[in-house]
């Protein structure tokens, strides 16, 4: 959605001249002529106004009056001032109070442009460098999430439950649905708020060393232990594990998390005595975790203990009237990482995603939106700029950057190409190491998955991984396997 700005100014002509610069723009503008009524529409962020351009000369209250309550009651909302006398002492007395910019009236449309579109940027900067801030503080909450939907309202009342006690959660939905985001909110709803957040993949960790990864290990209890390791138990003391995709944990590892479950103690590989620990366990996982009970996969003394308190989270399919919202969020979440100024999506693209699946899920949405927002001229993004969701047909690179989310699900973002662009048939090699980078896209990083659906070994499967340098996905970002 195009981002609405709000101009404030008592002349007719300058409100007009002002409304078309930012609607050529493409923006959508609204206009008011004095500072009550600026209050009355800018004050509350559900009236969706994303920028102010105000006048600071107008009669009754004030622009500079207007300012100031502005930033007492929206102190994120970026305010463009506008003078007709370029007045020094003025504008610094404006940009102390809150404001990012300033211009003379008249302005060009070009230069009125320039400063919504900065204006814009530095918002996105604010609002990214809050969200890192919070999850790095491990201060989350569900006000941070984007959950309007009804299905999701359930999920919210939930996890306020969960959060006032310190019992085992699992967290059930489908690969992509933003587990991890609910687990995260909860913690930070809970008494253990700013406590650490330690998140684990278990499906994306090598088999030989989930032991040591989890629990820990002394120097020397092993070849290769050179220094003494604490594990992720002992990283989150005080605070949350996350363990994500439990059900890959091989079974002598479930029993080694069933005693810390029991006793609140660790057995680090090579210790003596145990350590005492802190930890709130919330699991996750996208399979049926009582069927791999019944195939005896999973431990059903383990799986009682985690099966507590479940919480089921919905497929973006299932909520999507959250879909705008999200757009929105990671339209403005790229354009902080990459320093672009997409403005928003166009009315007939947003229609166009909202009709659409998501088998990703939000996953996939995120994968798509960055794609969207890195190849963006700049303007609108239009339904060309989701080729992979309007059927437009485009050649994929090999690999993609590091920084890129990766889609879940989503085969059509990552073909694997037998032929090279002159049509020659590719090394065999080539082809094998763009299937295994695939399939570990397609499966989100569960190794167990990836090694089942491929016909090869996990041992096999890690050696192909560090042979050609691949990326595997551990605690939501890509990192080097080697």
């Amino acid at each position: 959605m195009a981002k609405t700005v709000l101009v404030v100014d008592d002349d007719p002509t300058q409100r007009r001249l002002m409304q078309a610069s930012a609607e050529k723009q493409g923006f959508r503008a609204r206009v008011v002529d004095n500072g009550e009524r600026a209050l009355e529409e800018a004050s509350d962020a559900k009236n969706g106004v994303d920028v102010v351009l105000l006048d600071l000369v107008m009669p009754g209250l004030s622009g500079m009056e207007t300012l100031e309550r502005l930033m007492e009651r929206r102190p994120d909302l970026p305010v463009i001032v506008l003078t007709a006398t370029g007045g020094i002492d003025t504008v610094v007395q404006a940009m102390r109070a809150g404001a990012v910019d300033f211009f003379v009236k008249p302005a060009s449309p070009e230069r009125i442009g320039i400063s919504i579109r900065n204006a814009l940027k530095l918002s996105d900067l604010r609002g990214e460098v809050k969200r890192l801030t919070k999850k790095s503080d491990g201060k989350m909450g569900f006000e941070d999430m984007i959950a309007g939907a009804p299905s999701m309202r359930g999920v919210v009342r939930l996890g306020q439950r969960a959060a006032a006690s310190n019992i085992p959660l699992l967290i059930l939905g489908e690969s992509g649905v933003g587990k991890e985001v609910i687990a995260r909110c909860i913690q930070g709803a809970s008494e253990r708020s700013g406590k650490p957040f330690i998140s684990v993949n278990c499906g994306a960790i090598p088999e030989n060393l989930v032991e040591s990864i989890l629990f820990g290990h002394e120097k020397g209890s092993f070849t290769g232990a050179h220094e003494k390791k604490l594990g992720k138990f002992v990283e989150a003391d005080g605070g949350t594990l996350f363990l994500d995709e439990v059900g890959e944990l091989p079974l002598d590892m479930q029993v080694k998390l069933l005693r810390v479950l029991q006793e609140g103690e660790v057995d680090a590989v090579g210790s003596r005595r145990p350590t005492k620990i802190d930890v709130r366990i919330i699991s996750a996982t996208n399979r049926d975790l009582a069927q791999q009970v019944k195939e005896g996969r999973f431990r059903e003394d383990l799986y009682y203990r985690l099966n507590v308190f479940p919480i089921e989270i919905p497929s973006l399919r299932e909520r999507r009237e959250d879909l705008p919202a999200m757009v929105e969020h990671f339209v403005g979440r790229f354009n902080a990482e990459e320093g672009k100024a997409v403005p928003g999506v166009s009315a007939e693209t947003l229609a166009m995603l909202m009709n659409y699946d998501w088998p990703g899920n939000v996953r996939q949405l995120e994968n798509a939106v960055f794609r969207a927002v890195v190849l963006s001229d700049g303007g609108t993004l239009k339904p060309e700029d989701f080729p992979q969701i309007s059927g437009v047909s485009v050649s994929a690179p090999a690999s993609l950057p590091a920084t890129a989310p990766q889609a879940a699900n989503d085969h059509t973002d990552r073909p694997v190409s037998i032929t090279d662009g002159t049509g020659e048939l590719r090394t065999l090699e080539a082809i094998e190491r763009d299937l295994i980078q695939f399939a570990i896209d397609h499966y989100s990083g569960h190794m167990s998955e990836v090694a089942r659906r491929l016909g090869i070994g996990r041992s096999t499967l890690y050696r192909k991984v560090r042979e050609y340098d691949l990326k595997v996905r551990e605690d939501g970002e890509l990192d080097e396997v080697g």
